[in-house]
């Protein structure tokens, strides 16, 4: 098993090696395709026999390859999105790529790059998100339940009905985002999370949301220098104001 894996990754002549990210849809047809974080956006492949290859990290947002063969190929944290084509029968959004209505249920997407990404009805229930940078992203539906967000950068992002029941949103940065009809009340901490000039949230779920302990609200966000009741009770503040 190692020497399969080994010269999967490194050929006989070590001069014909070129990093993955550089692979082009191109590759021949009597080896598997090493294409780890290479950027195949917006093409339309010809038929190209991907069975095996690694694909994962790649952005394939906008590509059809409707005319591939996939079977077995590894396309974990892959960037796709509703223009991205596979052939018939293939489960895109459960084969560990990242993108609307994908089933990233237990992922460990730590410190990822996710910003602006559309996301939207995506599963991340039970995922590990510490560390990742969400902002500007489309998460309108997406269901955290149960997930690890501490340190997220979620500043700018449009969270429309997402649900956060149970998830740790420890030192989150909520700066700007549209949490209308987003499922808040229910996470488990809000320690330091900031959330400054967020939209959509009314004056109940505020109101809930200031009946947490105070070793939640009055924790310092060392990013934001703010702390969680303050931009809690600006929000409070601005729906209350006449119009």
């Amino acid at each position: 098993m190692y020497q399969k894996h080994q010269a999967f990754l490194l050929p006989e002549d070590p001069s014909q090696w070129s990093a993955p990210e550089k692979c082009e849809p191109t590759a021949t047809q009597h080896q598997h395709v090493d294409a780890r974080g290479a950027s195949w956006n917006k093409r339309v492949l010809q038929p190209l026999d991907l069975r095996q290859a690694n694909l994962c990290r790649m952005d394939i947002r906008g590509t059809d390859l409707s005319a591939c063969l996939l079977e077995g190929c590894n396309l974990t944290l892959a960037r796709y999105d509703k223009k991205t084509r596979v052939p018939a029968g293939f489960d895109l959004e459960k084969s560990g790529a990242v993108g609307p209505g994908a089933a990233l249920n237990g992922a460990f997407l730590n410190g990822a790059d996710l910003r602006g990404m559309d996301l939207r009805s995506t599963n991340f229930m039970g995922a590990y998100l510490s560390g990742c940078d969400l902002s500007g992203a489309v998460l309108d539906g997406a269901r955290f339940v149960g997930a690890d967000l501490r340190f997220a950068k979620m500043q700018g992002s449009r969270c429309i009905g997402a649900r956060f029941n149970g998830s740790q949103l420890q030192q989150a940065d909520f700066r700007a985002a549209n949490l209308a009809d987003a499922i808040l009340d229910e996470a488990e901490s809000i320690k330091g999370a900031d959330f400054s000039q967020a939209t959509g949230l009314n004056k109940m779920q505020l109101a809930n949301l200031l009946t947490r302990s105070h070793i939640e609200l009055d924790c310092w966000n060392p990013l934001t220098r703010q702390a969680t009741r303050t931009t809690l009770e600006s929000l409070l503040e601005s729906t209350t104001k006449p119009a």
